[in-house]
């Protein structure tokens, strides 16, 4: 292996956050922060290019491996390395950020290093998380997103912007203590907080005491961290203040990428370490899944915010990824990690269109709108691309997904993808729906008649996200030939157990 593939993923996760590190010298000339940070985040993008460029598609296990110790009491390694699960995140996180830059370049006026600095920051966090085998570095970057986030929805956002950052702090740091509680038990008894390492040791039997309903406290330990991040009906509820309340870099972020790290957690952590508990539990797990998937989208459906009727669409599609993880099969897996990254697109998108037109009116009523599709034509045919991507039409990247997924609940339970089926015919209703009261029509309110349309640079911003829509929706293999082998590997214990049970 040579220097850079060994040192690669490394470099991509503290690119960011040098970057930033390098900001706090910058004087405050705010065009030149924002240039700076523009061309860190790109660099970060282009190294990261290197993961998919250089990825042995046919290998099922873990790629670019770095393990080294980094403290010796307690056993913490810098163990870090990925698979076909976490290489597509990784490129969303840095394929988001320079697009979050961009879109912010107007609305931050006050603040401007700070703003770019968190932002930085946040970066490298969130790919911390999906690439950290040694689970208290995963923790550690798990926690280290909350204090970036909370401080953009807190210093930059909107209204009631602090309750909604507190609010956001305490709901995911509160369930966090659980899932600390559960590595710690596990390193007291092994000895090492490797993922690798305890995956062995829980399936060899070769934990000591390691029985009863030990089990399954550790991973409730586990999941209700993960369920509160996706996040999961009922644990949902902060997740509608915070979008609202965000910049719109910030709300971005959280869509496209920090709520995928519940559900990243899900099919690493819950699958991975406790494939039994995860079987013994699908069924409610589903349940709340189902429930999430309609009730996300009939709520949406009633919304006279825009931003928060996009903040109800994305309860409603996680709840599509937690459905196709809990249904233990190729296809259902499969099609959860390609929702999750057509989510982060498509999603992250219309929070970019909505902050546009925020920019503009400084409202997301969805009644102060009306006939914009007259005054700002291209500002409307982005926003009806990213909305027929959102809502799975066919050729567009939310429709493989949702098909991979609902495929997968048929073939464990009917009942579940019949259910599961009826969000897509909701949220074609309340997407569709909100299109029309925004874009059709006569214009309601004369200064709607004077909104400019689309500049160079928010064209800029957009034309990626629409380009990626489009071609994961015509060649989505480009994606699966690398998640499919990791998928296998993930499901290799439960095909186990079903064998076993047939036999009986």
């Amino acid at each position: 292996m040579n220097w850079l593939d060994n040192n690669i993923l490394t470099l991509v996760t503290f690119a960011p956050a040098i970057g930033g590190l390098l900001l706090l010298f910058f004087p405050r000339r705010d065009r030149d922060i924002r240039v700076f940070a523009l061309v860190v985040s790109l660099l970060a993008f282009v190294l990261s290019l290197h993961l998919p460029a250089h990825f042995n598609r046919g290998l099922a296990g873990f790629q670019f491996d770095k393990d080294v110790s980094w403290i010796t009491t307690p056993n913490i390694h810098y163990h870090m390395a990925m698979d076909g699960i976490s290489l597509w995140l990784v490129v969303l996180t840095t394929f988001l950020t320079p697009l979050c830059v961009l879109i912010s370049w107007k609305s931050i006026h006050d603040r401007v290093k700070e703003f770019f600095i968190l932002l930085l920051v946040l970066e490298t966090s969130l790919i911390g998380v999906f690439v950290s085998l040694d689970l208290f570095l995963f923790y550690f970057f798990w926690e280290a997103t909350l204090i970036p986030m909370a401080l953009l929805i807190g210093m930059y956002g909107h209204g009631r912007r602090v309750y909604a950052a507190v609010k956001f702090f305490l709901y995911t740091m509160i369930a966090s203590v659980f899932m600390l509680a559960a590595i710690l038990w596990l390193y007291s008894k092994t000895g090492s907080f490797d993922f690798v390492v305890l995956q062995s040791a829980i399936r060899n039997g070769s934990i000591p005491n390691f029985s009863g309903n030990l089990p399954l406290l550790l991973f409730l330990g586990f999941f209700v961290a993960f369920a509160v991040k996706v996040p999961l009906f009922p644990f949902h509820t902060w997740l509608p203040d915070a979008h609202v309340e965000a910049p719109t870099a910030g709300s971005v972020l959280l869509a496209g990428v920090l709520l995928k790290m519940g559900t990243y957690g899900m099919l690493r952590f819950n699958l991975g370490l406790f494939p039994e508990q995860s079987r013994r539990n699908a069924s409610w797990i589903v349940v709340l899944a189902l429930i999430g998937i309609v009730y996300g989208a009939l709520v949406a459906m009633v919304q006279p915010n825009m931003k928060k009727l996009i903040a109800y669409s994305s309860i409603s599609h996680l709840g599509f990824v937690v459905l196709g993880i809990f249904s233990f099969t190729q296809a259902g897996l499969n099609g959860a990690m390609f929702v999750m990254l057509a989510h982060g697109v498509s999603t992250g998108a219309l929070f970019m269109l909505a902050g546009i037109l925020y920019e503009r009116r400084h409202t997301y009523e969805i009644s102060e709108f009306g006939g914009l599709a007259t005054p700002m034509p291209a500002y409307s045919t982005f926003f009806l691309f990213i909305v027929l991507a959102s809502l799975g039409l066919p050729l567009l990247n939310g429709f493989v997904g949702e098909f991979l997924v609902l495929s997968g609940a048929f073939q464990a339970k009917m009942w579940w993808g019949v259910v599961g089926a009826t969000g897509v015919i909701w949220s074609a209703c309340y997407l569709l729906w909100m299109y029309q009261r925004v874009f059709f029509g006569t214009v309601k309110h004369p200064e709607n008649n004077s909104l400019p349309d689309l500049d160079l640079r928010e064209r800029v911003a957009l034309w990626p996200a629409a380009v990626m829509a489009l071609v994961m929706g015509v060649a989505p293999l480009l994606w699966l030939n690398a998640i499919d082998p990791a998928v296998h590997n993930v499901l290799v214990p439960f095909t186990q157990f079903a064998s076993k049970v047939v036999g009986r």
